[in-house]
């Protein structure tokens, strides 16, 4: 278990540098100039080269491609990523003000994605009825199916324009959070139905399941005691996977919604150019996907101890 734990920490730590390197690459390569754009935002007002000269020397943009990688590897490690070009705030600072917001958002989708996803699963692979077991896995590729954008104006138009039950845009709180929460819940939810529900009836099929059926056990008790917990790794690998779906996602949602949060600050970063802004959110948002992932994986055993045996054998 400890050398299981020690590869997934540094698999990690190596994810992180890739996004962090891929990133700045990115980055450095779009056209434009990010200081002009930010002298220039008052259309107008005449611009002194020496200002934007020193502006350049101020963010390091004046110094080899290299030696801009390597200092802002460095301060990142250090936990600094850098000031805003446009504001000149820090980084660190205007994405962790907006950070919780999404945070909070991304808790609560996820919270509703695995509870309606795995009752949905859960309920189609134990009926034995036909007719509700055909209508349980029909739901799943209609909801994953369904554009984000279009749910949440959807939800809008029932629940905030006509019943008048949640607020409609900029709403804080657990009562502003629900219908963006909703929205995104909805493909995530249904892709952990559709790969719970495939994981239970594999399950199900397995020897160890007559052999508690030979013993007396109930259906109930045989899905609750024995092919329940195998069949969830897939499920929680898929949960953690889509993390970074439910961050990307909060782009739309949080413009549709009219949230403050990562989603809306990552649209005024990309339209104005603010390098240090953008990467510092890739940052972050790499940081969240491989904090959960790794967390996931070191829960994976407990439910299903063959990964570790499998990974110990695929070692040796």
């Amino acid at each position: 278990m400890t050398r299981y734990a020690i590869v997934r920490v540094l698999q990690a730590v190596a994810v992180l540098w890739a996004a962090f390197t891929v990133s700045f690459a990115v980055l450095y390569l779009l056209p434009g100039d990010p200081v002009e754009l930010a002298a220039n935002a008052t259309p107008g007002t005449p611009v002194d080269p020496a200002a934007i000269a020193e502006m350049r020397a101020r963010y390091g943009l004046d110094q080899p491609v290299w030696q801009q990688y390597w200092t802002a590897l460095a301060h990142a490690v250090r936990g600094d990523l850098g000031r805003s070009i446009g504001t000149g705030q820090s980084v660190t600072g205007a994405i962790g003000a907006a950070l919780p917001s999404t945070l909070g958002l991304a808790a609560l989708t996820l919270l509703l994605a695995v509870g309606f996803g795995g009752v949905l699963a859960v309920t189609a692979a134990y009926t034995e009825r036909r007719w509700l077991r055909g209508l349980l896995t029909a739901l799943p590729p209609m909801g994953a199916a369904a554009p984000t954008f279009w749910v949440g104006l959807l939800l809008l138009q029932l629940f905030s324009f006509r019943l008048r039950l949640f607020p409609a845009f900029g709403g804080t709180g657990f009562e502003g959070a629900v219908l963006p929460a909703i929205t995104l819940a909805v493909p995530v939810g249904a892709v952990i139905a559709q790969v719970l529900y495939s994981s239970l009836i594999q399950t199900w099929r397995q020897p160890f399941v007559a052999v508690a059926f030979a013993k007396g056990a109930s259906r109930r008790w045989v899905q609750a005691r024995h092919v329940l917990r195998p069949a969830l790794a897939p499920a929680l690998t898929i949960a953690g996977v889509w993390v970074g779906t439910v961050l990307a996602g909060s782009v739309v949602v949080e413009t549709v919604f009219s949230r403050a949060g990562i989603g809306r600050l990552t649209q005024t970063a990309v339209l104005d150019q603010d390098i240090p802004v953008v990467q510092g959110i890739v940052v972050c948002s790499a940081l969240v996907f491989v904090v959960v992932n790794l967390v996931v994986d070191l829960v994976l055993p407990l439910f299903d101890p063959r990964i570790v045996r499998g990974n110990r054998i695929g070692g040796a």
